[in-house]
């Protein structure tokens, strides 16, 4: 790929499957509402396997999960993000001849991700069977206007001789999910949308589809516009809608088929058919420029707030700007989605949200958009009714307990070990939302909704944890590091637990004379307030005072160490080559566990400690999650170790540009897209949000020649740039602010510059 003016392009691009399933992902369109995979237009011969894809953020059916085991709690039935009604399809022939990257000869093409219009492209060069010489241009855009509108603008210029164009655009109702092997749970292709209806309104095509289980309904509608139009003929057949358009096309001169299609799904209206004819009147209301220009005006105003960039690692400011631009296109921009793990590119994970949002999203949000920020903590505060009922479920008499893994608020994980264990969501819920507090001063949204989530959830923590001989412990959770199943004490959680009910205490005091209507909703009490003062002031810490580490757990350390350099490149990753017990009876890990919990609450122990946990647990962690080198990245950068730092940083940054991990083919890995933002700011940065206020500590790596973000906290827009010999600080907008540089205090009003060992 290269990186012109913000454009990313693929010259060239192979053409072989594996390629192509590739480029579905990285060229895809989103906009946080729905999303879609580039698959080619005109399809793939046939043998030629196509992860070809629609998706509509939060719009899921239910499915059945058969448990291992009858036994009471564990889930049998899960929600599934849905591959909704195909509009892509547009086939092209000049006469007599059809258009295919795979018959004549392909004499150039190039594809692109054009992150200042939010576009992408498709160009083709391309000299058919007969002789025919052809420029194929194809503009993809999901509006950021207008939620609802996808567009393909697909251009047909005849270079050496005139002719007919004529182009077959599809509506196609019956789709299907995909298989994949490694949702065990799934063991063959899906029919969860059944369509209702096929019409016709003018010129507009019309198809509603109703999910087998959940009952919801979602509307697509397509209509095609083409210049120079002469014929028009649409073909129904079995919930099937295809418009054949043809036009003259003189040597030389441009013809051009503009595909509006729009998405809308009984989740966020009641009559989607309905809001579907509206949402296609508007879009048809100003031209396809239009569009264009507003996409534009939305991309400028969102890199002005958080725009990042490098000097002296050009592939790692490519790959910096792609994974913001990609957080962008995944994050939902109401409250009845989130982010699922894959964005809205691709079906691996079923579409579910993790606690992954919290800790690796948001934080880039937080501090650049926080209005996205706020808009997945009212996601949560919708599910929290679920997340009541889930904590009953696992025998909580009071409180909330957030699933592992979901879509609409219940549990979707059948592996309890490694999902439900994993109390820390909790913590991570509650660590989010405090950060965006700190960040934005938003005591309303802690009012109405915010404080009731942390308190719900601090609920549990009293009844997972309890005092034995003056300490608080948690036993029988599992913290991140999916590696290690059922322990007593993470520290991840145990630290975090302590953090969280510190602030559920904190939140209490300050909003009693706030009138937040949840303290008497849920019924929340002096006494039991005080609990969570105990109980956070006496959380147990496990500490090793022969290694001056904390141990991941109580047992961790009486296991048989695993070193990572001695196992075979080809039994990676762990859980395909080993049985969970024989992973869990080892110190080994997946991912960052207590490196982690250091990164986000580093005032919980001293910096030789930090220290010496870094270097103990890079020796036996696996890194086989994405979610891994990022933080080990923030973290070397942290402790000063420069080197290690950008090391992880450029592999996180290469992950899915490359494929790293052979994963990309079914989505791009949303967390790890955020890690690489954080590894920058919150890394080399050393950007932290603590209640004492906004802390700095630029680290400028030897082979970078410098470096630049923007940050606001507290509406307070901060340019930072970093340089060989000092770091300047400008106020953009808001009130002037006090931050700490490197833990030295200073005044920022207009321009601060701090040199290069000054402290």
């Amino acid at each position: 790929m290269t990186d012109q003016n913000g454009i990313y392009r693929l010259q060239n691009p192979s053409l072989d499957n594996y390629s192509l399933l590739l480029q579905e992902t990285l060229f895809h369109n989103a906009n946080g509402y729905f999303g879609v995979r580039s698959a080619f237009e005109e399809g793939y011969p046939e043998g030629c396997q196509s992860l070809r894809g629609q998706y509509i953020n939060g719009f899921y059916d239910f499915t059945d999960l058969e448990p291992p085991e009858r036994l009471y709690g564990l889930i049998d039935e899960k929600q599934v993000m849905l591959n909704v009604i195909d509009t892509q399809t547009i086939k092209l022939f000049i006469d007599d001849e059809e258009f295919s990257m795979f018959t004549g000869t392909v004499l150039a093409s190039s594809r692109w991700v054009d992150t200042v219009r939010g576009i992408t492209g498709r160009q083709v060069h391309w000299l058919s069977p007969q002789g025919r010489e052809v420029e194929i241009t194809i503009i993809r855009m999901a509006s950021f206007a207008q939620l609802s509108l996808f567009t393909i603008d697909y251009q047909v210029k005849l270079l050496n001789q005139a002719g007919t164009v004529t182009f077959q655009s599809g509506h196609n109702g019956m789709v299907l999910n995909h298989y994949d092997p490694l949702e065990p749970s799934r063991c063959e292709q899906v029919l969860y949308l059944t369509p209702t209806e096929c019409e016709l309104m003018g010129d507009a095509s019309y198809i509603t589809s109703v999910t087998t289980e959940s009952g919801l309904q979602v509307c697509t509608s397509v209509q095609n516009v083409l210049t120079g139009e002469e014929q028009r003929h649409v073909y129904m057949e079995k919930n099937n809608i295809t418009c054949q358009l043809s036009a003259p096309a003189p040597a030389g001169e441009t013809v051009r088929l503009i595909k509006y299609a729009v998405f809308c799904d009984s989740v966020r209206c009641h009559d989607c058919r309905q809001q579907a004819a509206l949402e296609m009147e508007k879009a048809l209301a100003v031209p396809l420029e239009e569009w264009y220009r507003s996409q534009e005006d939305f991309m400028a105003n969102y890199w002005d707030k958080c725009l990042v960039e490098i000097e002296g690692d050009d592939e790692s400011n490519l790959a910096v700007r792609y994974s913001m631009f990609q957080l962008l296109q995944a994050v939902s921009k109401d409250r009845y989605g989130n982010v699922p793990a894959k964005g809205l590119s691709g079906e691996r994970y079923e579409g579910h949200y993790f606690w992954d949002t919290e800790m690796y999203i948001q934080p880039f949000f937080t501090i650049t958009n926080p209005q996205y920020t706020r808009t997945l903590i009212e996601y949560r505060y919708r599910t929290l009714p679920l997340a009541v009922e889930n904590a009953r479920l696992l025998g909580h008499l009071k409180g909330a307990l957030y699933p592992w893994r979901t879509i609409m608020g219940r549990e979707c994980s059948g592996y309890y070990p490694a999902g439900s264990a994993q109390y820390h969501i909790n913590g991570d819920i509650a660590y989010s939302i405090i950060a965006y507090f700190l960040a934005t001063g938003d005591i309303d949204l802690m009012r109405d909704l915010g404080a009731e989530i942390i308190w719900e959830t601090a609920r549990v923590w009293m009844d997972a944890g309890n005092f034995h001989q003056g300490q608080f412990r948690i036993h029988t959770v599992t913290g991140p590091d999916e590696y290690t199943c059922m322990v007593n004490n993470n520290y991840y959680t145990n630290v975090l637990a302590s953090y969280h009910l510190e602030w559920a205490a904190k939140l209490y005091d300050r909003l009693q004379d706030e009138e937040c209507p949840a303290i008497a909703h849920i019924g929340l009490t002096e006494e039991e307030v005080a609990g969570f003062r105990a109980a956070a002031a006496a959380m147990f810490l496990p500490y090793d005072t022969e290694l001056g580490i904390n141990p991941q757990d109580d047992a961790f350390l009486t296991k048989p160490r695993w070193d990572v350099a001695s196992i075979p490149r080809d039994h990676f990753p762990l859980m395909l080559h080993y049985h969970p017990l024989h992973l869990y009876r080892h110190q080994i890990c997946k991912q960052p566990d207590t490196i982690l919990a250091h990164f986000i609450l580093e005032d919980a122990q001293d910096e030789q400690t930090m220290h010496n946990s870094y270097l103990y647990y890079e020796q036996i962690t696996s890194h086989d999650s994405s979610l891994s080198s990022s933080i080990f990245s923030i973290m070397a950068a942290r402790l000063g170790l420069c080197d290690k730092a950008l090391g992880y940083f450029q592999y996180s940054a290469q992950l899915d540009l490359q494929d790293r991990v052979r994963t990309t083919v079914h989505g791009i890995n949303a967390a790890n897209l955020g890690g690489i933002y954080m590894a920058v700011v919150y890394g080399f940065g050393g950007l932290r949000l603590k209640e004492s206020g906004l802390y700095l500590r630029p680290r400028l790596p030897a082979r970078w020649l410098g470096y630049r973000f923007k940050i606001c906290v507290e509406n307070t827009r901060i340019a930072v740039v970093v340089e060989k010999d000092r770091t300047t600080f400008t106020r953009e907008s808001g009130e002037a602010k006090k931050i700490y540089i490197h833990d030295t205090e200073y005044w920022l009003q207009d321009q601060l510059v701090v040199h290069r060992g000054q402290r």
